[in-house]
C-alpha cells in the first residue's frame, strides 16, 4: 500500500522552485526529456528528468502554474537505524522517526514549506472477525453513527461538523457583500477544507482504532449516490454537501489496512427506513424511528444496526429476489433476522 506523509523540512526551496519552473515550461515548449538540454538552468539531474517527464509526456497540460519538484526513490538514502531519509542532491535530511514502519520510498516532492513522503507499506493480514459494526455516514447532527450489534453499543462522531460548516458559510456570505470574492473563494475555503479534513482523521483514528479492539470487521454503506438518495431537511442540505463523506470513508479504509481491520460494503437502500429488530419497513420522523413491532429508536442508530447486520455487496451478489423484497420490508422477514 503506497501512503504520503507530510514532513517539515525548514529549508527555503523558492530558488529549486523558480528552477523547476523553467525546466517545465522548457518540457512544455520543445518536448524534451533529456536533462542535457536544462543543465545550464541548474537544477540537479534528478530532479530535472521527473519534471521534463512529466511536462513533455502529459499532452493534457497546457499552462505551467504550481510545479514541485520530485526526487525519485532512488534519490532517496534510507538511514533505519537513524530513522531518517538523506536527499543527497539537496544535501536533506528528513526525520521519519514518527512514521510507521514502511518497505521503501517511492519517491518526495518539495513545496516551499512540506516535503510530500511517499512510502510503500506492507499491509498486515486481514483479521479473521465473527462480528461487525456499522457506520453511518450522515449530516444530520452528526458526521457518523457506529453500531455494534454484538454489544448493542451505539457511539456518534463529529457532532462540530455543522457548526464548522456555518461557521465558514457565513464567513463567505460576509466577505462576498463586503466585495471580497476572491478571498471568500481561495482562503475561506482552504480554511474549511484544512479543518474538514482534520476532523475526519481524527474520527477515522477513533473508529478504526475501537473496531480493532472490538476485534469487529467495518461495514458501510457504499455511498457514490449519497447526495441523491439521502433525504434531509433544508437546513442540512448545505452540510450534506459540503462535507467531504467520501474522504472520511477513504481514511477509514487505509488505516482499517493498515492495522487488519476488514472493510466491507452493504446496498444502501432503506437502511434507514427498516426496522433493525424485525426487518419490516417502519416509520422514520426525523431522528425518531418507530415500527409496527414495538421497537423505538434513534433513526441513525437503527440504520448503523441494520449496515452491521446486512450481508456485504460481495455476499449478497446471488441473493434471491425473495431476499431483495424482504429488505425492502415487502415480505415478513426471515426467521434468522427476527432473533
Amino acid at each position: 500500500m503506497l501512503l504520503t506523509f507530510k514532513l517539515k523540512h525548514g529549508r527555503d526551496f523558492s530558488s529549486e522552485l523558480a528552477k523547476a519552473r523553467r525546466v517545465a515550461e522548457f518540457a512544455l515548449q520543445s518536448g524534451s526529456q533529456s536533462s542535457k538540454d536544462v543543465k545550464g538552468i541548474g537544477l540537479p539531474s534528478a530532479i530535472a528528468n521527473q519534471v521534463l517527464r512529466k511536462y513533455a509526456r502529459n499532452k493534457t497540460i497546457k499552462v505551467v502554474r504550481h510545479v514541485q519538484p520530485t526526487v525519485p526513490g532512488q534519490g532517496v538514502k534510507h538511514d533505519r537505524d537513524e530513522r531518517e531519509l538523506y536527499i543527497s542532491c539537496l544535501k536533506l535530511r528528513l526525520d521519519v522517526s514518527f512514521l510507521p514502519p514502511f518497505e521503501k520510498v517511492n519517491q518526495i516532492e518539495l513545496d516551499q514549506e512540506f516535503a510530500h513522503v511517499t512510502v510503500t507499506i506492507n499491509e498486515p493480514p486481514l483479521m479473521d472477525v465473527e462480528h461487525w459494526v456499522g457506520i453511518d455516514l450522515n449530516s444530520t447532527g452528526h458526521i457518523a453513527v457506529v453500531a455494534n450489534p454484538s454489544t448493542g453499543k451505539v457511539q456518534k462522531y463529529g457532532k462540530e461538523a455543522p457548526h464548522i460548516q456555518k461557521k465558514y458559510s457565513k464567513m463567505r456570505r460576509h466577505l462576498y457583500i463586503e466585495g471580497h470574492p476572491r478571498v471568500a473563494k481561495k482562503r475561506i475555503r482552504q480554511k474549511e477544507k484544512h479543518k474538514t479534513k482534520d476532523l475526519n482523521h481524527k474520527i477515522s483514528r477513533e473508529m478504526v482504532n475501537n473496531a480493532a479492539q472490538q476485534a469487529c470487521g467495518i461495514k458501510m454503506e457504499r455511498l457514490s449516490d449519497i447526495r441523491k438518495t439521502a433525504r434531509q431537511s433544508r437546513s442540512f442540505r448545505p452540510s450534506l454537501h459540503s462535507w467531504s463523506f467520501y474522504q472520511l470513508q477513504t481514511m477509514i479504509e487505509y488505516k482499517a489496512k493498515l492495522l487488519g481491520v476488514p472493510v466491507a460494503y452493504v446496498d444502501p437502500a432503506y437502511t434507514s427506513q427498516q426496522c433493525s429488530r424485525c426487518g419490516r419497513s417502519g416509520t422514520r420522523n426525523g431522528k425518531d424511528f418507530t415500527c409496527s413491532c414495538g421497537h423505538v429508536d434513534h433513526a441513525d442508530a437503527n440504520a448503523s444496526f441494520n449496515i452491521a447486520l446486512r450481508p456485504s455487496l460481495e455476499e449478497s451478489d446471488g441473493r434471491s429476489h425473495q431476499d431483495r423484497d424482504w429488505c425492502k420490508g415487502r415480505i415478513d422477514a426471515p426467521q434468522e433476522a427476527t432473533s
